[in-house]
């Protein structure tokens, strides 16, 4: 298989958790992937095997300068294992993100942009849930 088949593979496994995350935060199919990252799970196992393959082909990753990392970034391998990296973390905080929310009870809608934040921009999405979990707890100490 393909480093761009993959990426297409991973694609398509990420996309769907995204869209029951917005779409359908409470229904028992969303739960159900939410308690036991099974999406997660298998993006990291994908992500290790690549990391193990880049790891191969060009020995030791060096991340202690922005030019070796942008030089990391030039070996198929290992951007593909960086995305996937994104995929799986981005989709752990989203969980994390619904499952905060069960005690929050912020309505699904306002959590939305969060969530979509999250999918497109990664930190930006968890940022905004932050500000929203801190102006909720301090709404209910008050």
């Amino acid at each position: 298989m393909t480093p761009s088949e993959v990426f297409s593979i991973v694609g398509m496994l990420a996309m769907p958790m995204w869209i029951l995350l917005i779409f359908l935060p409470k229904w028992k199919v969303t739960r159900f992937f939410i308690d036991y990252k099974i999406i997660p799970i298998t993006l990291s196992f994908i992500y290790a095997i690549y990391i193990i393959k880049a790891l191969l082909i060009g020995g030791m990753m060096d991340f202690g300068s922005l030019k070796s990392v942008m030089a990391l970034f030039t070996e198929e391998n290992a951007v593909l294992a960086g995305w996937v990296h994104y995929l799986a973390f981005d989709l752990l905080v989203g969980m994390w993100i619904i499952n905060q929310n069960k005690e929050l009870k912020i309505h699904p809608i306002i959590i939305a942009p969060c969530l979509f934040g999250t999918f497109m921009l990664g930190p930006v999405g968890f940022l905004l849930f932050m500000i929203m979990r801190t102006i909720k707890l301090k709404k209910a100490q008050s």
